[in-house]
């Protein structure tokens, strides 16, 4: 009876400890967002330009686009690298990258089946995966609406 109990408590440490994998897809095209918001506002403010990150539909050429950022600045690729992604602007209908060094508090909501991750910036910091009090503060920011 031990050694069942005990293989009965090893399956349930081993089952919350493997990863949701809808979770980790989510997370990594959280963290490929991230980085290209970055980008582009570290260029927007380089070339005092006005850029701006629109979510678009899949029919539409892509997942998203870059308004504003030349072409030869443009990312490779403007697809989500998981099909079930889809992301919406807080607030708004895009998020602003420029050219001033503070943008104000912006957010993206990114979903994939049932989950999902709000990405956001108080407009002084680096985009970033909001969290609880963050988000919370962020809200009332806002106005309790998100971004802009």
């Amino acid at each position: 009876m031990v050694v069942v109990a005990m293989i009965a408590i090893t399956t349930a440490v081993v089952s919350f400890a493997i990863p949701d994998p809808s979770n980790t897809r989510l997370q990594r095209q959280a963290d490929q967002l991230i980085a290209l918001l970055e980008s582009a506002r570290s260029q927007a403010r380089a070339g005092a330009m006005t850029v701006l990150w629109v979510p678009r539909g899949g029919d539409a050429g892509g997942d998203f686009q870059f308004i504003g950022l030349p072409r030869s600045l443009q990312p490779d690729r403007l697809t989500w690298s998981e099909t079930d992604i889809s992301a919406q602007v807080v607030g708004a209908q895009s998020i602003v990258l420029g050219p001033e060094p503070v943008i104000g508090p912006q957010s993206v909501i990114l979903r994939s089946e049932d989950k999902q991750l709000v990405i956001g910036t108080d407009g002084l910091s680096p985009f970033a995966v909001l969290t609880g009090d963050e988000l919370a503060a962020q809200q009332s920011a806002n106005g309790g609406a998100g971004a802009r």
